[in-house]
């Protein structure tokens, strides 16, 4: 029975975290995107996001979207910079019309850092996309 059960690849879409100057408090925030680069929408969308150590866990945080139109990202959360110490996991499930996938994205602990980043041109925007 298992070997009856496809569980398509997901490509495409990636989780990316952007530092960014914030015009409302005139700070350079973190900011964590979910980025939709297929030509189709992506619906019901819920990221689940958790920071994670040998010894610490953080809780879990919920997003939800309902649509991810086609070549277009959404801001996903605020990460503060003390979680750069943890591994920082971003579990994605939507679906793409009647399919249902689901990816997790990773950023392994102590890989966000300002000298590492890099454009992301999907949001002409400086940051570290998940593996």
């Amino acid at each position: 029975m298992k070997k009856d059960i496809q569980i398509p690849k997901v490509e495409g879409v990636e989780v990316a975290v952007i530092y960014e100057y914030n015009d409302l408090y005139k700070t350079d925030d973190w900011n964590v995107y979910i980025i939709n680069k297929k030509a189709d929408d992506l619906e019901m969308l819920v990221i689940v996001s958790q920071g994670f150590s040998d010894t610490k866990t953080t809780s879990l945080l919920r997003k939800k979207l309902e649509k991810l139109p086609a070549n277009s990202f959404a801001k996903i959360e605020l990460i503060q910079p003390e979680l750069f110490k943890l591994n920082n996991r971003f579990q994605v499930t939507f679906f793409e019309g009647n399919t249902l996938y689901e990816k997790t994205f990773l950023f392994k602990a102590n890989t966000i850092k300002e000298d590492v980043l890099r454009m992301i041109p999907e949001l002409n925007k400086r940051g570290i996309l998940a593996n």
